[in-house]
């Protein structure tokens, strides 16, 4: 088989709708309100009931959406677990609904604290670090005093609440589901201990947002770790992962389609990273903000409402080519970091 990257599904289910993948095997979709209008969530028969990977946004609209899976495709029978792959709201939004019904929930252990921590963490306005933290990043003046002043995003506006109680998911583990093993594998960088599942008995792999064809998932720097470098982690486990890639792995990611050709997309993943990391270090050879960084990163426009993430993924890039040594920060008279590249200030430029 060629190493491409090929889509064996070239549509995919309508909302309510699935797809039956392998045997035991069923993919479905839920609406997402963002221009990423979707998550991908699939279901694994154990018999009496289902396992199911990822549940969507807590919406009116994603659990009617649910139910009418439940009726149709999934015939009836009920969830008896659901396994988060990480903390983001689109993939654990609606594990709580399910624990409430009688559901057990398995997540890294990372991610059920996360996801917990951030569903009691309820804010009416962001709190003075996150605003300390765009303004040291640059952010538009115009943008930062609107966001000052209104309701931030909320876990909790999404995610139902979730109970104590959960079964841990390491790396190294095996887990029986959809009448197969499967090998727990941990990426890291978009979502720390994020849960891939790698099937011992077949060649499906369950990527999350951790194995994605044609995008890459957020890879962003917040005011909780302001000097987290999540670039290298997302390419350190991109590298780590390779072991185990096989062109003929049928990869079942968190958004898109699902695809082949995993070992070239890994690689394709590390030298985005690189060519990117490139590019900014060659923007930076005068002092610029993070904010003023989105151009040799995103090579597009960036709006308003891809502006914070784009902005939390500049710091990101910009803090691991300081750690790498190839770029310095100053505070600036300004109140924000401004960085530079290190050959360029040295006069090797």
């Amino acid at each position: 088989m060629s190493d491409g990257i090929r889509y064996p599904f070239e549509v995919p289910p309508e909302e309510g709708a699935a797809i039956e993948i392998a045997p035991g095997i069923v993919w479905a979709r839920m609406p997402l309100p963002m221009a990423l209008d979707h998550v991908n969530v699939y279901a694994l028969d154990d018999g009496a009931g289902w396992t199911v990977f990822d549940t969507g946004f807590d919406t009116k609209r994603t659990r009617g959406a649910w139910v009418k899976l439940l009726a149709g495709p999934l015939c009836g029978k009920p969830v008896t677990r659901v396994i988060a792959s990480h903390h983001h709201p689109d993939h654990i939004g609606l594990a709580g609904w399910f624990q409430a019904g009688g559901a057990t929930l398995a997540t890294s252990r990372t991610a059920w604290l996360f996801a917990r921590m951030l569903t009691l963490d309820d804010q009416d306005r962001p709190p003075p670090e996150t605003l300390e933290f765009w303004h040291r990043a640059g952010m538009d003046p115009d943008i930062l005093a609107k966001r000052a002043d209104e309701r931030p995003f909320n876990f909790a506006d999404v995610v139902a609440p979730l109970p104590l109680g959960f079964d841990r998911l390491s790396d190294g583990d095996i887990l029986r589901a959809g009448g197969r093993d499967w090998d727990v594998r941990l990426g890291q960088g978009h979502a720390p201990d994020q849960i891939t599942l790698w099937s011992r008995d077949c060649n499906l792999v369950l990527g999350a947002d951790q194995l994605l064809p044609s995008i890459s998932p957020n890879l962003g720097v917040y005011a909780t770790e302001p000097n987290a470098d999540p670039v290298a982690e997302w390419m350190e486990s991109c590298a780590r992962l390779q072991a185990f890639a096989r062109a003929d792995h049928l990869v079942l990611p968190g958004h898109k389609l699902p695809f082949t050709g995993l070992p070239m997309r890994l690689r394709q993943k590390i030298d985005n990273h690189h060519g990117a990391l490139a590019r900014l270090e060659e923007h930076l050879s005068e002092p610029r903000r993070a904010s003023e960084c989105f151009a040799p990163l995103f090579k597009r426009q960036i709006g308003e409402g891809t502006y914070g993430l784009a902005l939390v993924e500049a710091v990101a890039h910009l803090n691991y080519l300081e750690r790498m040594g190839r770029v310095t920060r100053h505070m600036g008279d300004d109140g924000a970091w401004h960085w530079q590249s290190v050959a360029v200030a040295s006069g090797l430029g």
